[in-house]
């Protein structure tokens, strides 16, 4: 039961009207904390259901990708059981993410009435819809450079969900840095290649000329865009933080490597 309408109701009733302007108080308190109870439970309902939806459409359009060029490979099976063991799914979750991937990937599978309701769902929320399709270009990736029928699905993707080229290309961009920047990070090199710094300046989205304020506000504006718990609370269903999570690690390493290395050429 909620009680703060009440209480502040109480009070200015028996400020106004004594005993009677209390009991007044106390009865327009209580509508007004059903209400409220009523419009909490309404957005909470909303946004387990756009987590749902999300998640679902996660991976209904990832076998469908992963079918576009005609078969799918070992390497996007061996990504898409990747993600699944990284969102620390239960048993029945993960097995109804398989079952979804399963039926993405039938011919007749049509993604553009997913996209639209799931769309509905996001409605102007940007950053969701971007983080949508940077997970499906790291399944497209999985097995090498894209093809035609992977570029397909993703412009269903965007048209959807309503990203245009240059956004598309922008994140396209950053999503294969990150790739990059990850494998030259696995070899352990003794310090940062001319190629991991690139892929740095790359995965912000800045280039080497750029000022340093320059390339702090873009950096803050993508671990923003990245944040987890924001984007949790934007609708990304929990088990799927553990992404975004990723996703800002790889900013604030792209980051550090370029600061490091501009203090250091100084």
């Amino acid at each position: 039961m909620r009680w703060t309408g009440k209480i502040i109701g109480a009070g200015l009733g028996f400020m106004s009207g004594r005993w009677l302007g209390m009991v007044f108080g106390i009865l327009i308190g209580h509508s007004y904390d059903r209400g409220a109870g009523t419009s909490f439970s309404k957005k909470d309902n909303k946004l387990e259901g756009l987590q749902s939806e999300f998640s679902n459409a996660t991976f209904l359009v990832m076998g469908k990708l992963a079918k576009s060029d005609g078969a799918v490979n070992d390497s996007e099976l061996d990504l898409a059981r990747n993600i699944m063991s990284r969102l620390r799914h239960t048993e029945k979750q993960r097995l109804e993410a398989m079952r979804l991937f399963s039926e993405g990937k039938q011919d007749e599978f049509d993604v553009v009435p997913v996209l639209v309701s799931l769309k509905s769902l996001i409605g102007r929320r940007v950053a969701l819809s971007q983080f949508f399709l940077e997970t499906q270009l790291s399944l497209a990736y999985a097995d090498g450079p894209l093809n035609s029928g992977e570029r397909k699905v993703l412009q269903v993707i965007c048209v959807n969900l309503g990203i245009n080229k240059i956004q598309f290309e922008i994140i396209n961009k950053r999503v294969t840095a990150q790739f990059n920047f990850q494998r030259y990070r696995q070899q352990k090199a003794s310090g940062p290649s001319i190629g991991q710094l690139a892929n740095a300046y790359t995965i912000l989205d800045v280039d080497k000329s750029d000022s340093d304020a320059d390339i702090k506000k873009s950096y803050r504006k993508l671990m923003n865009q990245h944040h987890p718990d924001k984007l949790v609370a934007r609708g990304l269903p929990p088990e799927m933080q553990v992404l975004a999570k990723e996703k800002s690690q790889e900013i604030q390493q792209a980051y550090t490597l370029i600061r490091n290395s501009r203090k250091t050429s100084k």
